[in-house]
């Protein structure tokens, strides 16, 4: 026999080896490699769930976090509106007292001015009636008999008196 046909002993052997073989795997080695395979394929299951269901939790997050990031920019909106409302207030709070405190120091420089025209209408009336009490003094002293006497004298009293060339009163 050649090597390309077998002997039919040599083939029941063979035959009988596969089997025994096959016996013992499908026993024995069989249901440790389905076992591994089951094992290992709901491995990959419960892997993918996870994997399922981190990527749910990332959609979740990333919507609240747009949604946190939105509360977030009402809320820099809204403080912002109140700080430019604050800002306004405090403007019109200063201008106002800017305007108050204007008001007083008019009112102030009308008072001073005011005391001061009366310090110089006082000063005034003091004057004419220094002026009065010269006139009438000096009229005294001259022996005035006629009315054309008096005014003459009047007259250059008052030209002495002049305020232009006026000279401080002193009595003779």
């Amino acid at each position: 026999m050649g090597l390309l046909q077998p002997e039919s002993g040599l083939l029941f052997w063979m035959t009988l080896a596969f089997g025994v073989v096959f016996v013992v795997l499908a026993r024995y080695g069989f249901p440790v490699i389905l076992r591994a395979i089951e094992s290992r394929r709901e491995y990959i299951d419960s892997a993918l769930d996870a994997a399922r269901e981190a990527e749910r939790k990332c959609a979740t997050l990333e919507t609240r976090s747009r949604e946190i990031v939105d509360q977030a920019e009402v809320r820099r909106n809204e403080i912002l509106r109140e700080a430019d409302a604050q800002r306004k207030q405090i403007l019109a709070d200063a201008r106002q007292k800017a305007e108050a405190e204007g008001q007083q120091m008019l009112e102030k420089a009308r008072r001073q001015a005011e005391s001061e025209r009366a310090a110089i209408l006082g000063d005034a009336k003091r004057e004419i009636a220094a002026l009065a009490v010269a006139i009438t003094e000096r009229m005294l002293r001259e022996d005035l008999r006629d009315r054309d006497a008096q005014t003459q004298l009047a007259s250059r009293l008052m030209d002495e008196l002049d305020p232009k060339n006026r000279k401080t009163w002193t009595p003779d």
